[in-house]
């Protein structure tokens, strides 16, 4: 039996990848709608709704008429819901990240 190795495919040892790895220039370009886009809009919404009860929360205690309590309190439940909602969402984000750094290879 004649075992030939044929010298026209590029040689994949550990060293040879790692070079082609490192050399090998990363895509940066970010694909629209992609999760990292869906993410951040979605913590500046919870961050916007958390300032916006805060100022609600300042009027409220500088007697301003024109601010009700009523909508006040209805800013706070809507900002404690989405900060609530990011917290389940990073908590996934972590137990997933566990799941998959424990996987045997």
């Amino acid at each position: 039996m004649d075992l030939r190795i044929n010298t026209s495919i590029p040689s994949l040892s550990g060293n040879d990848l790692l070079r082609r790895v490192a050399t090998t220039p990363a895509s940066t370009k970010e694909v629209d709608g992609g999760f990292t886009q869906a993410l951040r809009g979605a913590l500046q919404s919870v961050s916007a709704a958390q300032e916006h009860s805060g100022n609600l929360q300042r009027e409220v205690q500088l007697e301003n008429p024109a601010v009700s309590l009523e909508e006040t309190m209805v800013a706070m439940q809507k900002a404690q819901i989405g900060f609530q909602a990011s917290l389940h969402v990073r908590n996934r984000l972590v137990q997933a990240y566990t799941d998959v750094m424990n996987m045997q290879v």
